[in-house]
């Protein structure tokens, strides 16, 4: 496995005007790392998905809450990260690097939770096969979650995440999720070329801690808030999803159903509160 960014020679070309000279010459630049990684469950191919490397185990868990495989801790028996032919298989064609789950007694993986293709960094549902396969929903209704949050918090967020995501600052190149409490205090970041991917990262990271679910929290995305993502959130029981982008109408539908405050456009003093507006109180 490589790292979380890559070096490369590249061509920079400046165009003349304002006064400077055009011109052009060669610089190293730096790029999000890309690479796949095979989920395995009980000796099984799950999926492989496109990731930025590192955080692998936490990425792999945060999954398999997402597809409501598991809950808790204590749901996995074991989990660890190999190459394919360390774990004792090759199903997944000697393709970067494995996170190998075994699950505990009784839990298991429904048939459509197993997609069929590579799940690329941009789509989190690819493979699906057919719709009663992407709608999961929540365990409990996030209604009954009382948190309120301040508009004047939120609106801070989005550079306090900027702030903390030392990969992007090198590559421009990676999306972002922050986990913070509803005073605002980063509580966890994780870095990825894919949306879902940083989400599954922060709610593995908390299902491995033992804090899920998250009531109380803010889940902050820097890109848009699309239907899987909303539906993440919802599954580690997050009341509050914000996205410095716009969301999607099938998100604002599940975010409605499940009782989830949603929020997006959030740059600067402003904001757009699709659903859940009582928690945010004027």
């Amino acid at each position: 496995m490589s790292g979380r960014t890559a070096r490369r020679r590249v061509l920079r070309i400046t165009l003349p005007g304002d006064g400077r000279p055009g011109g052009s010459a060669p610089r190293a630049d730096f790029l999000a790392g890309e690479e796949p990684l095979g989920i395995r469950v009980d000796g099984a191919a799950l999926t492989m998905t496109m990731r930025t490397p590192g955080d692998d185990l936490e990425l792999a868990a945060g999954f398999l809450v997402s597809e409501a495989v598991i809950r808790s801790p204590a749901d996995i028996a074991e989990i660890k990260l190999c190459d394919g032919t360390s774990c004792g298989h090759a199903d997944h064609d000697g393709m970067g690097n494995i996170a190998d789950v075994t699950l505990a007694a009784g839990v298991t993986v429904t048939p459509g939770a197993r997609r069929n293709f590579l799940t690329t960094s941009a789509c989190g549902i690819c493979g699906k096969t057919g719709i009663e396969d992407i709608c999961v929903l929540p365990h409990a209704p996030l209604a009954a979650d009382p948190a309120c949050f301040a508009p004047e918090m939120l609106a801070t967020l989005p550079d306090r995440l900027r702030d903390a995501q030392r990969v992007f600052s090198r590559t421009g190149g990676l999306h972002a999720a922050g986990l913070f409490t509803a005073g605002g205090e980063l509580i966890a970041i994780r870095e990825d070329v894919g949306r879902h991917n940083a989400v599954d990262k922060v709610v593995g990271w908390a299902l491995l801690e033992d804090r899920l679910p998250l009531a109380g929290c803010v889940l902050l995305v820097s890109g848009r808030a699309s239907f899987e993502l909303v539906q993440k959130a919802v599954l580690a029981g997050i009341p509050l999803l914000a996205a410095v982008s716009a969301p999607s109408s099938l998100a604002v539908d599940l975010a409605e159903e499940a009782g989830l405050t949603l929020v997006g456009f959030l740059r600067g003093p402003s904001m757009n509160v699709y659903t859940g507006a009582h928690r945010l109180p004027a």
